[in-house]
């Protein structure tokens, strides 16, 4: 039996819950599958029957727009049925229990859940508790894991650059909150990626976070330099207890992502944010629409990799490398 609740008895993926713990054969796998997906987007038709039959539920507990809209088009293309619930109108909202709410759609003929909570461990939660044909996918729990994020990430960074083990890559802001930061530290490091750095005021980088094999910086100039990938992070301002900020004018002045920090970066440095964005307190937009660019072509690329993982959890492309 598979130690990793995430891995069938033989290594196949059972879930995606999160990043870490995954072994680097998992992650290439989705990857390689991803860009054979990448080609359907250029096709007149863009379906494949490859899910065809299967029914996929959004589980969307928490607000979305980016995430839920690429997994509801990524399902589609796979020919997949797709229900999005109304979270807000749900029985949810009249008392029932998130296992009772599992319990209506697996008995609706349930095939994959793609469930984001604000709680961390929601994904986990349900994935125990469904039956062996079904699967779980974490669309973000909470401040703890958004594991298709960071696979689109680590997709956009061999896009463009790749190789892994070669690679400076540096991570920007609010580090404390972001789920996104976590998985993209875990995926890095297994891709073994030999330098990730994370940079931003002592109030948003987590104690201990060096334990996770990455360097910790304060200075953007410093941080930035000679890196080849610059990832910048939303302030999480919704899950912040107190004021961790004396402005956002102040953040943007030290840890906003301008045109003269960027030039500290390798001259072919790509710069990188999972969104939404909000200029002029993250990211300057001369940066934002610059020629560094590739943030619009993290959300294309997301499609692609999101169809990978949903045909590699129906078994379609799931066997193990031999």
């Amino acid at each position: 039996m598979s130690l990793n609740p995430q891995l069938t008895a033989d290594g196949r993926l059972q879930h995606l819950l999160t990043i870490e713990g995954l072994p680097p054969h998992i992650l290439f796998q989705i990857l390689d599958t991803a860009k054979t997906f990448e080609q359907v987007a250029q096709q007149e038709i863009k379906k494949v029957p490859i899910l065809q039959g299967k029914s996929i539920f959004n589980l969307f507990f928490e607000a979305s727009t980016r995430t839920r809209t690429t997994f509801e088009i990524a399902a589609k293309r796979l020919s997949a049925d797709v229900i999005n619930l109304n979270v807000s109108a749900s029985s949810q909202s009249k008392g029932e229990t998130l296992l009772d709410t599992v319990d209506n759609l697996c008995a609706m003929q349930a095939d994959m859940f793609v469930v984001r909570h604000a709680e961390s461990g929601a994904a986990h939660l349900i994935a125990a508790h469904v039956g062996p044909g079904i699967h779980v996918i974490n669309a973000g729990d909470g401040r703890h894991a958004h594991p298709t994020q960071a696979l689109l990430d680590m997709y956009t960074i061999r896009h463009y650059k790749q190789q892994f083990h070669t690679l400076k890559v540096a991570i920007v802001g609010d580090v404390l909150h972001s789920r996104v930061a976590r998985s993209q530290i875990h995926a890095l490091t297994t891709l073994k990626v030999p330098e990730v750095r994370v940079i931003g005021p002592k109030t948003l980088i987590p104690r201990h976070v060096e334990q996770l094999g990455v360097q910790v910086f304060h200075d953007m100039n410093s941080g930035l330099r000679d890196v080849d990938v610059v990832i910048m992070l939303r302030l999480q301002n919704e899950r912040m207890n107190g004021a961790l900020l004396p402005s956002r004018d102040e953040y943007f002045k030290y840890y906003g992502l301008t045109p003269a920090k960027l030039a500290c970066a390798k001259a072919d440095a790509i710069v990188m944010h999972p969104g939404p964005m909000n200029r002029g307190v993250e990211i300057d937009s001369e940066v934002a629409d610059g020629v560094q660019s590739v943030i619009l072509k993290q959300v294309t690329f997301g499609i692609a990799v999101r169809m990978a993982v949903m045909s590699i959890l129906a078994g379609e492309r799931g066997r193990k490398p031999s």
